[in-house]
C-alpha cells in the first residue's frame, strides 16, 4: 500500500486518511492555489523504515526526528504528524480488538444466564419432588453475575497455579480440558446416613489443606453493591449502635453484675429499661441472650489495633480459635484522613469453639469505627439484615465490640463487650452447656485474653532469635524465625478449621459424631498432594487445663500419648519463644532414637491463657524447615496438623456413663463436686492417599477412629491414672 504525504502542514496532522501513511500541505501562491491540498504519497522504502522505527520507539523525541527527516528526505514536521497518525490508527485498532472480545464474552455470560434460568424453571426439589420455591428475580440475576465473577477468578487462580508448577505461562499451554475429580466413594450408607456417598468439592488453594469461605450466596464479589438508599439506613444503624456500646461499656450497675467469678454479666431487665426495643425478637421463647463484658492491657498501639481491626484477613489471623470466617462484604465508607475514622464495612463473620460437638455462628454485620477523643478508637458490630444472607444459625448481635484506649510504652487498654441473641435449633452438648449459657465460650473475656496473647506473639516478632538448637545451626536471622512463625500461625490455623463445625471449609463430613463422639471430615488438598481425612473429638478429665497443658506440650511426656511415636522418646532441638509464658513458644522435636537418614522432624506450636490452651504439631520435612529457617517463602511446605484445645468446663457437674474414648460425659466425680476439669478436644489429620483420584473406603474411617480412640485412652491412663474409666 501506498501513502500520501504532504510538504509542510497544517499544524493539526489530521490530512491523512490512510491510517497515518499521509500528510498535507499548501505552498505559496494565489489564493485559490492554497485553498488546494495536494498530497504525495511515501515511497515504499520511506514506510518501510518508519514502520521499522515506530516499532523501535512509538515517541521519537525531537533528535529521533530529525534525523529521520534527514534520512528519508522528508520534513521534521512530516515525520510528527506521521507518527501521530500511526500511534491513533494503532490506538483504534486495540479498541475495536477490545470492544470484540467484550462484546464475544458479554454474548456468552448471556448465553449462560439464559440457560440456566431455563434450567431452573424445571428444577426439581431433591427434597420433596416438587418444584423449587420461587424467588426474587433480582436476586436470582444478581446471584448469576455473582458465579459468573467467581468462576472468572476461579480460572484466573487455577492459571496461576498451573504456570507456578508447568514453570511457563498459562498462555503457552495447550487447551485446557474440564478437570474430573472423583468423589470419595465411601460404599456404606451408615456412614451418610443416605445411600449414596458425598461429592466432594475440593479445595485447591496452594499451600493450606483447608480455607475459609463466606456462604455460595456472599462470595466472589470484592465488593457487593449496595444502594444508596441504604447507606444512610447503614449509618444511622452503626451510629445507633456506638452510642449504645459506649453507655455500656463506662456504665456499671445496674446495666451490669459481677459474679463471683468476678465477671461481668449484663442484667437484662435493666437493659431492656434502658434500651427498649420494637422488635418481637423477644417474643420468642427459644432465644437465648449472652451478654458479658471485659477489659485487659494489650501491648499494641491504638492505632495498630484498629487497622487489624478493619482488616478481615488480620482479623482472623488475629483470632484463629474464635473466627472461622470472615470477609468484607462491601466499603460502605472507607475513612477520613487516610485513616478508619467514621469508617463502616459489611462483613459476614463465623464465630466457632474448637469442638466438634458445638455448633459455629454466622452473622451479617456492619463494622464501625471512630476515634471518641485523642489515642481513643470505638470499635463497634452489629447484626444487620441482608437479603441475599442466609445463616446455618439463628444468631444475631447486638451493639458488641471494644473501646480501645492508648497507655504509655505502647500498651492499650481495651474494653471489649459481646451481645449475642442465639436461637438454638439442637440442645447444646452437655460438656459445653455450662460455659455457652454463661457466656464464656463466645464471650468478651475470650476475646480480651486471645488479644493479650496473639499481641505478645506479633511483639516477639521483632525479637530476635535466642535458639541455641535447631537442625542446622542457630536460626540464622530475624527472618528466618518470622518465617518459622509465619508456618507455625499457618499450622494453627489449619488445625482450628479441622476440629471445629465450620460451615465455609471446603471439606465434606464423612461421618457426624457416631457413638463414641468422633466426627470425621476429609477434603482434597494440594499440598501434600492426596485426599485427607480429619477427625476429631472433645472429652472431660478431672484434671486442671494447667496440667494437661504441661502434660502435653512436655517432650519427655509425649511418649506416654503419642501413638504415632511408637513409645519413643523425642527431644527439642529448636526453640522460638512467642510470650510472656514459658508455654507460649514453637518447637522443633526429633525422635531421639532417628536416625541420620530419617529426615522427618515434628513442629509443633504451644499457647495458653486463661481462656484455655493449645497444642498443635505437624510432621516436617528437614529440608522444609531448612528453607523456614533461612526466611524464605513457606507458603507451599505442607502440613498435616493435629493438635489439642484444652479450655476449663466452667465447673460443671457431669453426671452420665461413660461411653467411650470420644466424646465421654463421664466425670467421675459426685454430683456435689466443684473441683474444675478440662474440656480436650484432640484432632487429627492424616494423609489416606498421595493420588488424588484415590478413594475412601471404611478401613481409612476405621484407623483414624482407632488413631483417636487409642490417643484419648492413653491420655486418660496418663493423667488418671489405672483406675479411671479409660475404655476406647
Amino acid at each position: 500500500m501506498s501513502f500520501v504525504v504532504g510538504v509542510g502542514g497544517s499544524g493539526s496532522g489530521s490530512g491523512g486518511g490512510d491510517g497515518g501513511g499521509s500528510s498535507q500541505h499548501h505552498d505559496g501562491g494565489s489564493e485559490t492555489d492554497r485553498k488546494k491540498k495536494r498530497y504525495h504519497r511515501h515511497t515504499a522504502q520511506q514506510i518501510q523504515r518508519l514502520e521499522s522505527s515506530f516499532k523501535e520507539c512509538p515517541h521519537p523525541d525531537e533528535k529521533q526526528r530529525n534525523q529521520l527527516s534527514t534520512e528519508l528526505g522528508l520534513a521534521p514536521r512530516q515525520i510528527k504528524f506521521w507518527f501521530q497518525n500511526r500511534r491513533t490508527q494503532l490506538k483504534a485498532q486495540h479498541e475495536r480488538a477490545d470492544n470484540t472480545a467484550l462484546k464475544a464474552e458479554n454474548d456468552k455470560i448471556r448465553c449462560e444466564n439464559i440457560a440456566i434460568r431455563e434450567a431452573l424453571k424445571h428444577a426439581i426439589c431433591p427434597n420433596c419432588g416438587g418444584p423449587p420455591v420461587s424467588e426474587d428475580p433480582y436476586f436470582d440475576e444478581q446471584k448469576l453475575r455473582i458465579e459468573n465473577v467467581h468462576l472468572r477468578e476461579e480460572l484466573e487462580r487455577m492459571s496461576t497455579i498451573a504456570s507456578k508448577y508447568m514453570g511457563r505461562p498459562i498462555s503457552q499451554l495447550s487447551t485446557l480440558h474440564p478437570m474430573h475429580i472423583s468423589p470419595l466413594d465411601l460404599s456404606m450408607t451408615s456412614l451418610t446416613g443416605c445411600g449414596q456417598g458425598p461429592s466432594l468439592d475440593f479445595d485447591l488453594l496452594p499451600g493450606s489443606s483447608m480455607s475459609s469461605a463466606v456462604p455460595n450466596n456472599l462470595q466472589s464479589q470484592p465488593n457487593l453493591a449496595i444502594s444508596d438508599m441504604d447507606k444512610p439506613l447503614m449509618t444511622d444503624i452503626a451510629l445507633t449502635a456506638m452510642e449504645e456500646l459506649l453507655r455500656l461499656i463506662h456504665t456499671n450497675e445496674p446495666l451490669w453484675t459481677r459474679t463471683d467469678e468476678s465477671r461481668d454479666i449484663l442484667n437484662l431487665g435493666s437493659y431492656e429499661n434502658v434500651f427498649p426495643r420494637s422488635s418481637n425478637r423477644g417474643k420468642n421463647h427459644n432465644l437465648r441472650v449472652e451478654a458479658s463484658r471485659s477489659s485487659g492491657i494489650v501491648f499494641m498501639n491504638a492505632m495498630a489495633l484498629v487497622d487489624m481491626f478493619m482488616d478481615c484477613a488480620k482479623w482472623a489471623e488475629l483470632f484463629p480459635s474464635i473466627i472461622a470466617a470472615s470477609k468484607t462484604l462491601s466499603v460502605i465508607s472507607p475513612g477520613m484522613g487516610g485513616t478508619h475514622e467514621r469508617a463502616l464495612h459489611l462483613l459476614y463473620e463465623e464465630m466457632e469453639v474448637l469442638s466438634p460437638l458445638v455448633e459455629t455462628r454466622e452473622f451479617c454485620e456492619l463494622r464501625y469505627c471512630q476515634q471518641i477523643e485523642q489515642g481513643s478508637w470505638i470499635v463497634v458490630n452489629v447484626s444487620y439484615h441482608l437479603p441475599q444472607f442466609v445463616s446455618h444459625s439463628q444468631s444475631y448481635r447486638y451493639p458488641s465490640g471494644c473501646l480501645i484506649q492508648d497507655m504509655p510504652n505502647g500498651y492499650s487498654k481495651v474494653t471489649w463487650v459481646e451481645h449475642i441473641e442465639t436461637e438454638e435449633k439442637e440442645p447444646i452438648h452437655e460438656l459445653y452447656r455450662d460455659i455457652i449459657h454463661r457466656g464464656i465460650a463466645f464471650g468478651a473475656e475470650r476475646f480480651v485474653t486471645t488479644l493479650q496473647r496473639m499481641c505478645e506473639r506479633f511483639a516477639s516478632l521483632s525479637v530476635p532469635a535466642s535458639s541455641s538448637r535447631d537442625p542446622g545451626g542457630v536460626i540464622p536471622s530475624l527472618e528466618g524465625k518470622r518465617s518459622m512463625m509465619r508456618l507455625a500461625q499457618r499450622m494453627t490455623s489449619n488445625y482450628c478449621l479441622s476440629v471445629s463445625r465450620s460451615n465455609n471449609t471446603c471439606a465434606t463430613v464423612v461421618s457426624e459424631l457416631n457413638e463414641v463422639g468422633i466426627r470425621v471430615t476429609a477434603h482434597k488438598s494440594p499440598e501434600p498432594n492426596g485426599t485427607v481425612l480429619c477427625a476429631a473429638t472433645t472429652f472431660w478429665l478431672p484434671n486442671s487445663p494447667q496440667n494437661v497443658f504441661n502434660f502435653l506440650k512436655d517432650e519427655r511426656t509425649r511418649p506416654q500419648w503419642d501413638v504415632l511415636s511408637h513409645g519413643n522418646a523425642v527431644q527439642e532441638v529448636a526453640h522460638i519463644s512467642n510470650g510472656s509464658h514459658p508455654g507460649n513458644c514453637i518447637s522443633v522435636l526429633r525422635a531421639s532414637n532417628a536416625s541420620h537418614s530419617n529426615n522427618m522432624l515434628i513442629l509443633q506450636e504451644t499457647s495458653t491463657d486463661s481462656s484455655g490452651a493449645l497444642v498443635v504439631y505437624s510432621p516436617v520435612d528437614l529440608s522444609a524447615l531448612n528453607i523456614a529457617m533461612t526466611g524464605e517463602d513457606t507458603s507451599y511446605i505442607p502440613l498435616l496438623s493435629s493438635g489439642f484445645t484444652i479450655s476449663p468446663d466452667g465447673n460443671s457437674n457431669i453426671l452420665t456413663t461413660e461411653q467411650g474414648g470420644g466424646a465421654s460425659t463421664s466425670s467421675g466425680r459426685s454430683s456435689s463436686s466443684s473441683s474444675s476439669g478440662s474440656l480436650i478436644t484432640v484432632g487429627f489429620q492424616i494423609m489416606v492417599s498421595n493420588l488424588p483420584s484415590a478413594k475412601l473406603n471404611m478401613e481409612s474411617v476405621e484407623t483414624v477412629n482407632n488413631l483417636i480412640g487409642t490417643t484419648v485412652h492413653q491420655i486418660k491412663t496418663a493423667l488418671s491414672g489405672p483406675t479411671a474409666s479409660t475404655t476406647a
